[in-house]
């Protein structure tokens, strides 16, 4: 599956069992959960009930060769969001990847809204306390980034890759990044209390007063 997913153009991250992948889910961002049900150490089941029902975490796709309607009913109540037996064809997991990454970019799309922070997507306009905060337009998409990601630690890779789309480049983009930051926390620290941006020494920067798991 990492091999099938990577040549269509995913990245994709294996864990060899449950409490690896629990541990995984703590420390990284990620936009699908491919979960098999027989892992040892914590079962599929234990690690939907682990994540609960936390809004940050990924949708959830439950494989499984488990095909009883009360096995699929206890898959979905624990969790899931989708559910795929065995066996089956590559082409199958990867459609149904595909429908739930849409489903995660129009969830994206709606929840706008974090502490006394609110963001339209459509206008790219930022509101905090009522008021109207002016950014550039990377400020609004790194704005945006954070929101999307609220509660968890966003290290500088994830914004090289995901903001700045700057994958492949030989230097470092650190520096720009904190500039920026610097800037937009400046900005939004007019209109509310400061700190709605933190630094993680050593990790990178989070959004909000609390981390979520």
């Amino acid at each position: 599956m990492r091999r099938g997913l990577k040549l269509e153009g995913y990245e994709a991250t294996v864990a060899k069992d449950g409490q690896e992948g629990l541990n995984l889910l703590a420390r990284q961002v990620f936009d699908v959960l491919i979960l098999d049900w027989m892992l040892p150490e914590k079962s599929g089941i234990e690690v939907l009930q682990a994540l609960g029902n936390c809004d940050s975490r990924p949708p959830v796709l439950l494989l499984t060769a488990r095909d009883s309607v009360e096995d699929r009913v206890l898959g979905l109540e624990s969790g899931a969001d989708d559910y795929l037996v065995k066996p089956f064809a590559f082409a199958e997991l990867l459609a149904r990847v595909r429908v739930m990454l849409r489903r995660s970019k129009y969830a994206e799309a709606t929840a706008s809204q974090v502490e006394d922070v609110s963001l339209d997507i459509t206008s790219r306009r930022v509101w905090r306390d009522g008021s109207e905060v002016t950014l550039t337009p990377r400020e609004f998409d790194l704005l945006a980034y954070f929101m999307r990601y609220q509660r968890q630690v966003v290290t500088r890779q994830m914004l090289a890759s995901d903001v700045w789309r700057e994958n492949r480049r030989t230097t470092s983009l650190d520096n720009v990044i904190d500039v920026h930051i610097a800037r937009l926390r400046k900005k939004l620290d007019e209109y509310g209390d400061a700190g709605l941006i933190q630094t993680v020494r050593g990790v990178g920067f989070v959004m909000g007063k609390e981390r979520s798991v």
